[in-house]
């Protein structure tokens, strides 16, 4: 393994994985429900799957299989999918939008178990963008050059400039998963670099790149009917990676790997969001709202035409 309350979803909050907090008058609130001090608690959807920084986690209690208020059947799914295309149209014209300005950008982090859907997410949320304007990179196993730097080098030069979204499929988080499971670095260097990387992504946020990091959570049987798909379909047998079933045997090390990892470095700036994946249609909604979202939060303008033109006078011939 190397909101706004613009939203569209509205979600229920299970108090199982939500942290409690109490107000100046002894009431409580909960992530993504307002204080309640003298008022109603108004939800705010999406939130229940941040998680929040200083609190708990455990993946057990975030169901892979959830699709909010989306029934889990041929009707909610439709339903879904045609929220999901109005999500991606607006993205388009704020896409266009942050280009256009280049005074912002926002960086897109992918992680997940193999077969999560990393690349589907990104094929499916960022299919209306103008790809002059998008960037993605892989991190696959560093090379011998990257090797030789520190382990932030080679993620540094895959940040998006000014006025980009980008995507990182993997990212500097395999550094902290998969050298932790094998035990090729200690917990102590690991923890050493949760603190390198909330650091990083403080610069990043402090220069003006929004960070959304996505935690594409499936069950292990859901995984286990994508590596047979892979097997059975021939149009599927390229991704195929043997590798990918000795990392299974690891599930159990790799959920805790996640756990620390997703809690040590969610952040205000920077959250973790814990995505229900087992439905591909529910994963792709809940990461275009929240990217829509976050965009539209920047308040984006398109720039002013150049100053000392009389656009009235012009004439082309």
């Amino acid at each position: 393994m190397f909101r706004s309350s613009r939203s569209l979803i509205s979600l229920p909050v299970r108090s199982s994985h939500i942290n409690v907090h109490t107000c100046s008058e002894g009431n409580s609130s909960i992530e993504g429900v307002a204080p309640i001090c003298g008022t109603e608690p108004k939800e705010e959807p999406v939130k229940q799957y941040r998680v929040k920084a200083g609190g708990r986690l455990s993946l057990k209690e975030f169901d892979p299989d959830d699709t909010g208020e989306y029934k889990k059947n041929e009707q909610g799914k439709a339903k879904a999918k045609t929220e999901t295309a109005k999500l991606i149209a607006r993205l388009d014209g704020l896409q266009e939008r942050l280009y256009a300005g280049a005074t912002r950008s926002l960086l897109i982090v992918l992680q997940g178990m193999d077969t999560s859907g990393k690349d589907g997410t990104i094929k499916s949320v960022m299919s209306g963008v103008n790809p002059q304007g998008c960037k993605v990179a892989t991190f696959k196993a560093p090379s011998k050059e990257e090797l030789a730097y520190d382990f932030l080098w080679r993620v540094h030069r895959e940040v998006p400039p000014k006025g980009y979204i980008g995507i990182f499929n993997r990212s500097h988080y395999e550094d902290v998963l998969i050298t932790r499971v094998h035990g090729w670095v200690s917990d102590k260097v690991a923890k050493r670099r949760f603190n390198q990387i909330k650091e990083f992504e403080e610069l990043l946020t402090e220069s003006g790149t929004a960070v959304l990091k996505f935690f594409l959570h499936i069950s292990k049987d859901e995984q286990k009917e994508r590596l047979e798909a892979r097997i059975a379909d021939p149009e599927k047998r390229w991704k195929w990676n043997s590798g990918d079933l000795e990392e299974r045997k690891l599930w159990g090390e790799y959920q805790k790997a996640f756990e620390d990892v997703i809690l040590a470095t969610s952040t205000e700036e920077a959250p973790w969001y814990v995505v229900p994946a087992n439905r591909k249609w529910y994963r792709n909604l809940v990461v275009a709202d929240r990217v829509v979202n976050v965009l539209e939060d920047m308040n984006l303008k398109t720039p002013p035409a150049p100053e000392g033109v009389d656009f009235t006078k012009l004439r082309i011939v």
